[in-house]
């Protein structure tokens, strides 16, 4: 079932009334989006299932304290979830590897395949240590996670266009390093982003 704004405002307005149902179709509709974006930034699956338990607690006892300001409710669980993930970082001192995502996102994948997606991985994580921190964060929030600009906008604490920039840049970037053919300039104003293309050579 799809939930649109209106229908997450509506469950945002009974959890903080105290209906357990309604925090619980929240939890459900965003727990796999904010667990892919924990996962592409930190290094172990059983540290990014414990950040995104630690978010949602977190989202629960601000719940009061929420105001939607004209803004998605996404945004502002996302950007619970990316202050998770910085003080997580700066505790432990380590950076994301792209392959600590291959679990989920090839679970059904052949050793061959895995091996494929491994070696592009590789060239992939290579070319996003040239990013900023900025360029790489936008990248995870619009591709991991799925965000709209709005959306990660708001959880960058930044102006759309300006995650707009970041991302145009960072993918332009990315092309560079990976030798793809450019072609067209990525268009950046819908809010479903397409995936970075893979170089097949």
């Amino acid at each position: 079932m799809t939930i649109d704004d209106a229908a997450i405002e509506r469950l945002v307005v009974e959890a903080r009334n105290g209906d357990t149902w309604a925090f619980g179709m929240i939890f459900d509709h965003y727990h796999e989006a904010i667990y892919r974006f924990i996962a592409s930034r930190v290094q172990r699956p059983s540290d990014a299932e414990d950040l995104t338990q630690h978010v949602f607690v977190k989202a629960l006892e601000a719940l009061p304290r929420y105001e939607a300001r004209g803004v998605p409710f996404g945004g502002w669980l996302f950007r619970l979830a990316r202050n998770a993930v910085i003080d997580h970082v700066r505790t432990r001192h380590e950076h994301a590897e792209l392959d600590a995502v291959i679990g989920w996102a090839h679970g059904d994948s052949g050793p061959d395949e895995i091996a494929v997606v491994r070696q592009q991985l590789d060239a992939v994580g290579s070319a996003l240590k040239d990013l900023t921190e900025e360029q790489r964060e936008a990248i995870a929030l619009r591709f991991f996670a799925g965000l709209s600009a709005r959306e990660a906008a708001e959880a960058m604490g930044k102006q759309e266009g300006t995650v707009r920039g970041l991302q145009f840049r960072a993918i332009a970037a990315l092309r560079r390093q990976l030798g793809i053919d450019a072609g067209e300039p990525e268009p950046v104003d819908g809010l479903s982003p397409r995936p970075v293309p893979r170089s097949d050579g």
